[in-house]
């Protein structure tokens, strides 16, 4: 029997290509969404999409009837908003997490895969974060997917729910136009738009990394939904326990270098100006993601010139590119090196 699994958020931009992953695996989805930043038109017809919001208990008990486990998606996700914003953010990433394992609770679901982030840990004192690190979130946007990790794994054990947190670092790119990152606020779409002509502000170039800019770990989105694909087997497999990793690439790579690999893949100049430091900015946020690999056998395939090519490719399908080609396909990964 084809296990059904709710995807909550599953008609976002990492949704869209969650849901697409695990149908490509023969896993059945059902996506609750409120489409306040969702998009039906990103999933395949033959989905089922309940709109609703997942804080609403009485949503919640129709769409866990049956359901063989949930992948939570559904979030605030923007660390400066956040900043201006805490009490949205507590309730979207918090209170609304509290309900659904409450509601997973009483219709006995007890399988649990979860979005995290790389916000947890605040800025590298060092080198890479592994997930032994001790959290140390620089906005409230961190703090409450720190807090929803914890009560993953406090109403797991005692409620005997498993659960996987993925901490994604950034994560950028595109499997076609359907599915394109369409975040105002997120880096790559918005210096892909510089590229275009748009205005582009580059905040903080006083960082200690360098070149003054913050360094992040940039993972193609088709990478994060083989993640989440990886997470459901294991809960599927009979694991139990909560356990939480790192979904990054292990490179680092400074928002001016980003700059540099559009530029020099689109054949276009991207102007920028500077700005200030934002608020809860961390300077440097790279991942150690030898624990996933090791337990999940997930390894990044992509590199940030795949993703920056894929979501070029399909935010411009008629442009014509420079230097670069884009011929291969952007579903197929790279060959080894």
């Amino acid at each position: 029997m084809t296990e059904t699994w709710v995807v909550t958020g599953g008609a976002g931009y990492i949704g869209g290509h969650v849901v697409a992953a695990l149908r490509r695996e023969g896993i059945g989805v059902v996506v609750l969404d409120d489409l306040s930043t969702g998009r039906a038109e990103r999933l395949p017809a033959d989905v089922p999409l309940v709109q609703g919001q997942v804080g609403d208990p009485g949503v919640l008990r129709s769409v866990l009837a049956g359901a063989s486990g949930v992948v939570h998606l559904a979030a605030l996700t923007s660390a400066p908003e956040s900043v201006v914003d805490p009490l949205a953010y507590y309730r979207a990433n918090v209170t609304d997490t509290a309900s659904l394992l409450s509601a997973m609770a009483d219709a006995g679901v007890r399988r649990i895969v979860a979005s995290s982030s790389a916000a947890v840990y605040g800025s590298a004192v060092g080198g890479a974060l592994a997930e032994q690190d001790p959290p140390r979130p620089q906005n409230p946007y961190g703090t409450t997917k720190w807090i929803g990790e914890r009560l993953l794994a406090e109403v797991g054990a005692a409620t005997g729910t498993a659960s996987v947190c993925l901490r994604f670092f950034n994560v950028v790119g595109a499997a076609n136009a359907r599915l394109a990152d369409t975040r105002t606020s997120a880096l790559l779409p918005r210096v892909l738009r510089a590229a275009q002509g748009a205005p582009l502000t580059v905040h903080g170039l006083t960082h200690p990394t360098p070149d003054g800019s913050p360094v992040r770990d940039f993972v193609h989105v088709l990478d994060v939904a083989d993640a989440h694909v990886a997470a459901v087997r294991r809960l599927s497999s009979g694991s139990s326990g909560s356990a939480v990793y790192n979904v990054g690439t292990g490179a680092g790579c400074s928002v001016l270098e980003l700059i540099g690999v559009v530029e020099q893949l689109t054949g276009r100049p991207v102007r920028w100006s500077p700005g200030p430091v934002r608020a809860g900015d961390p300077s440097r946020s790279v991942a150690d993601p030898a624990l996933i690999a090791r337990e999940l056998g997930w390894r990044a395939r992509w590199g940030v010139a795949d993703a920056v090519s894929s979501a070029w490719a399909v935010r411009t399908p008629l442009v014509p590119t420079g230097p670069a080609r884009f011929t291969r396909s952007f579903l197929q990964p790279a060959a080894a090196g």
